[in-house]
């Protein structure tokens, strides 16, 4: 099977509301696809579309070679779904969580201590099996959460925000464990807005107001996506001098990050002016991804088609 998720035109309304218009994504098995975009873009309505749990207003879908609208309780035994609330029964221990769990996904009990076993050693618990959950760091519950999810060892793994509210140490143990499951074959996609996570994933749609604008590799729409030449400056008050860059002739698009400017220019021949106008040493990077989202919200914004 060439692609285990793929979507035509699948679009959600919510009375006058189009929460997700017209989507159209193809998704190999075992890659890692990130969907990227603002909060209230439509990532999570997208997720709970393809999970089955909201029916689309138009368009279909394929999971696994199934029919979305005709064939959604097959589907819903090959996948597992993690959202950014931790479906966690805090009053319940770790195990009776995974026990829950094993139960709903009717895991034999041949095989059920065995999974269990797994998912501790997945989520670095074993020797807190009798741990409430309530007592459980946002890290831990992360990780016990998405054991829950897998216990069944399902082919696709949907994952909605993840790592919200959760420290950078724990979102990067998180996504070393999404790797290996795709190293293993595992299908999953994931939502974010943190731009280090995407760079992890095997590929990127952004989206945004519920249109697709543009899906590729990471680097690929890093290199391929701003049209001149992108340097850095590292100037005082760059907040303050935006729009005095922004209105030099050479200059296409200046926006900041933190306390450096990203400047693009027309062409590479403009450094040196820019020096000059500056009074400091432009330094060329490669876009970032941040840079390559604010480049398509621009587009789109201007009425132009990037998907």
């Amino acid at each position: 099977m060439e692609y285990v998720i793929e979507t035509r035109d699948l679009t959600r309304d919510f009375g006058k509301f189009t929460a997700v218009d017209k989507l159209n994504i193809k998704i190999k098995p075992g890659e890692i696809y990130g969907f990227l975009g603002p909060n209230g873009a439509g990532k999570s309505t997208v997720i709970r579309m393809l999970c089955g749990i909201l029916e689309p207003t138009e368009g279909s879908a394929t999971i696994l070679g199934y029919d979305l609208l005709r064939e959604t309780e097959k589907i819903k035994s090959y996948i597992g779904y993690m959202s950014q609330k931790f479906s966690l029964y805090d009053d319940l221990t770790v195990l009776e969580n995974l026990n829950f769990y094993a139960g709903i996904y009717s895991i034999t009990r041949e095989v059920r201590q065995e999974r269990i076993g797994e998912m501790l050693a997945m989520a670095g618990l074993r020797g807190r099996e009798k741990e409430l959950v309530a007592n459980l760091s946002g890290g831990w519950k992360q990780r016990l959460a998405l054991g829950c999810a897998i216990i069944a060892r399902p082919a696709i793994i949907f994952l909605d925000e993840p790592t919200s509210g959760v420290s950078p140490t724990s979102r990067r143990m998180f996504f070393n464990i999404i790797q290996e499951l795709a190293n293993q074959g595992t299908t999953i996609m994931v939502t974010t807005h943190f731009m280090d996570e995407a760079e992890r994933c095997h590929k990127i749609a952004f989206i945004s107001a519920g249109r697709l604008m543009a899906v590729n590799t990471p680097d690929y729409l890093k290199r391929n996506t701003l049209e001149g030449f992108l340097v850095e400056l590292a100037i005082p008050q760059a907040m303050e001098k935006i729009s005095a860059f922004e209105n030099l002739p050479y200059v296409k698009d200046c926006t900041i990050h933190g306390p450096l400017l990203h400047v693009l220019l027309d062409d590479e021949k403009h450094i040196g002016a820019l020096r000059d106008f500056s009074g400091v040493e432009p330094r060329p990077i490669v876009p970032s991804l941040e840079d390559v989202f604010i480049a398509l919200a621009k587009r789109q914004r201007a009425g132009e088609s990037y998907a």
